[in-house]
């Protein structure tokens, strides 16, 4: 229970911090260069298990609650909404998978602020920062991971009809 003066002091904290957390890894990431997004990384590579997706679709039925998230990506300027597709071609396609490694990339560093929380936090209150941050970041992760999954298989299939 939130009774102790410490707990309001430490939420306080807690909220500018996942602000200004949030805002500036989502503006330093959001000014990366496409280039350096257009292939996975260890980070955002497929894992076996993912197969492409569909354990995400199968297993965690993403398709059924993705549109609940937010979506963020025009927050800054030149960012691109995550939840419609702008066409069908392949540079379109390619583009979009860009952005969900940058989504990605900030919803992972999202992750790495919640150890910090130990530093001020009485123990209920850690917890709770632990809950949100998995809970406000890992469905945003599934969904992204799920859709780009995805269009790889697309993109992959594509690239097999044109080369044969």
């Amino acid at each position: 229970m939130l009774a102790h003066p410490r707990w309001y002091a430490a939420l306080a904290v807690d909220v500018v911090a996942l602000t200004v957390w949030g805002a500036v890894t989502g503006y330093l990431v959001h000014r990366l260069p496409a280039a350096r997004l257009d292939h996975d990384t260890w980070l955002t590579r497929p894992r076996s298990w993912e197969r492409d997706g569909r354990t995400y679709r199968r297993l965690l039925r993403v398709r059924r609650w993705q549109r609940r998230l937010p979506e963020a990506g025009r927050v800054f300027g030149g960012g691109i909404d995550k939840r419609r597709l702008g066409g069908g071609g392949d540079a379109m396609l390619e583009a979009y998978a860009v952005e969900t490694r940058r989504a990605e990339l900030v919803h992972w560093l999202g992750l790495c602020l919640i150890p910090v929380f130990v530093l001020w936090n009485p123990p209920g209150l850690v917890a709770a920062m632990v809950a949100y941050g998995l809970a406000a970041n890992v469905p945003c992760l599934v969904s992204l991971r799920s859709n780009r999954l995805r269009l790889e298989r697309v993109l992959a299939g594509r690239r097999r009809r044109a080369s044969a």
